[in-house]
């Protein structure tokens, strides 16, 4: 079966930086767009950044952009988020998801990993 399995969640400083990696098995991953979308204690899902297949193709949240990146190892089937300049704000259990487009909808994301915490303090 396809599993997403997201690390490198935890707590930090407000400005400072912290790497997530999705890593994962079960599917063709080099074929899939991968996707990082996040959930506030009291909110909703929401998207935080998309890549293509290839990795040529990237998008993000306005409320990121400038500080993420998102990258993947196509050799290693792993995804990447870096986080940089965190704000208090970004404090949510972070999610990769697995598609075959690179939509910012959660619906059209078929594979979704377990989650990973982070917390950014003030």
């Amino acid at each position: 079966q396809v599993q997403l399995v997201e690390s490198g969640g935890g707590l930090v400083q407000a400005g400072g930086s912290l790497r997530l990696s999705c890593a994962a098995s079960g599917l063709t991953f080099s074929t899939y767009a991968m996707g990082w979308f996040r959930q506030a204690p009291g909110k909703g899902r929401e998207f935080v950044a998309t890549i293509t297949r290839g990795g040529a193709g990237t998008n993000y949240a306005d409320s990121v952009k400038g500080r993420f990146t998102i990258s993947r190892d196509n050799a290693e089937n792993t995804v990447y988020l870096q986080m940089n300049n965190l704000k208090v704000e970004d404090t949510a259990d972070y999610y990769c998801a697995a598609g075959s487009l690179p939509a910012t909808a959660e619906r059209l994301y078929p594979y979704w990993g377990q989650g990973t915490q982070v917390t950014v303090s003030s």
